[in-house]
């Protein structure tokens, strides 16, 4: 589906790692290439005709993502280097100055990295605890999970709508619901969702959301921030600069412009952010409910090969998404995935940047497999006939 459109799958090589970053189509190559060869100015600053067209391309994209993602402004849209650029800003810049002694955090123990660390370092200034929902028999979120631990003292939800290792797609409109009224906020790691589903924050009454570039086709380095706008308007600038303020005279009278600008200090990730409005329009050119539907038929021919291996477990055999998390009986992850190296594929091996998941699957690392809709059934069974003989498997990978 669409692979001519992707330079890289010109080499002699199974991209199985679109969890970690997406391939990239020629159009959003050839757009930044544009910005830098003809009209390679900075951002809101200029009074020539190429700064002016840098600003029209920069805030098109802004609104792109805008429409993408469903928001009603594009005021509530900012750019940020990425999906943990942007959960960094939502902690550190809203509920740090929120969070008391004693007020509650629920989090999963499935959750990466940048969904985790940011609420430690805040519950440890605040005095907030950090509680865990817990999941059911298969590892995923239900509301009702979630109802067991919710308290009076709740003051945040944050959870991934697809988690990056087992792959669950979380019921984040019916848990909106369920925390606002009771004054909960909702933040959303969408960093593994938004690039493969439809997303629309006005539907699901997500408070913020946060997500990357590089995972929906668009370039490395470039994320975005959404909030609710009386919610971004509330966010605190972490980072003071150039292009953000209208005036600093004095400590005491500095003046900062309105949003989404003070929240984009210094001279932004200009060819990135035109990039990512780039591939928004490639995305909805194929459309998202396509690329949801190739990835499930994609996922459910993997399973069907994999449960037919007897040394293969595999840690997430029921999920939505296209992500298929496993490990081949008594032999290292990453031992695995250097052997798939040396036949051209590419898949992830380690701890997916989600250290507190050995809580919960009773393994420290594991082989992830994430699909996009540029992915085939041939590329799946030469995964699968490498895997299926674990004697070559130990004979090569060392």
């Amino acid at each position: 589906m669409h692979r001519e459109d992707f330079p890289m799958l010109n080499q002699d090589i199974i991209y199985l790692d679109n969890g970690a970053t997406s391939l990239k189509p020629q159009c959003v190559i050839d757009k930044i290439v544009d910005y830098y060869e003809n009209y390679s100015a900075n951002a809101h600053r200029g009074d020539y005709d190429i700064s002016y067209k840098v600003d029209l391309e920069y805030e098109n994209a802004r609104d792109l993502v805008k429409d993408f993602i469903g928001a009603r402004r594009k005021e509530e849209i900012v750019f940020t280097s990425g999906s943990t650029d942007s959960m960094n800003l939502i902690v550190n810049g809203f509920f740090a100055n929120l969070l008391e002694a004693g007020d509650e955090i629920l989090i999963t123990k499935m959750e990466h990295a940048s969904n985790v660390m940011p609420w430690f370092r805040v519950a440890g200034k605040t005095g907030a605890i950090i509680k865990y929902i817990p999941l059911d028999d298969q590892n995923f979120v239900t509301l009702d999970n979630l109802k067991s631990v919710v308290t009076p003292k709740t003051k945040v939800i944050s959870l991934a709508e697809i988690t990056n290792v087992v792959g669950d797609v979380r019921p984040i409109k019916e848990i909106c619901e369920f925390a606002h009224e009771r004054d909960i906020f909702v933040v959303v790691d969408g960093a593994q969702s938004v690039p493969h589903k439809k997303t629309d924050v006005v539907d699901s009454d997500v408070d913020f959301l946060a997500f990357s570039g590089h995972k929906m086709l668009g370039p490395t380095g470039v994320g975005v921030l959404y909030a609710k706008y009386e919610l971004m308007d509330a966010i605190e600038p972490v980072n003071l600069g150039g292009g953000m303020n209208e005036s600093f005279d004095s400590p005491e009278k500095m003046v900062l412009k309105e949003i989404p600008t003070r929240l984009e200090a210094g001279t932004p990730n200009i060819a990135g952010v035109i990039g990512l409005g780039e591939a928004v329009k490639y995305l909805n050119n194929i459309g998202m409910a396509k690329i949801e539907q190739r990835e499930k038929e994609l996922r459910s021919y993997l399973i069907e090969k994999l449960v037919k291996i007897p040394h293969i477990d595999i840690l997430n055999l029921e999920s939505d998404s296209g992500i298929v998390t496993f490990n081949v009986e008594g032999l290292f992850s990453e031992d695995v995935a250097y052997f798939l190296n040396k036949y051209g594929i590419c898949v992830r091996a380690g701890s997916h940047c989600a250290k507190l998941t050995k809580d919960v699957l009773g393994v420290v690392n594991s082989i992830r497999v994430s699909l996009y809709f540029y992915n085939t059934e041939s590329e799946i069974d030469n995964l699968v006939d490498l895997l299926k003989d674990k004697d070559k498997i130990m004979k090569e990978m060392i």
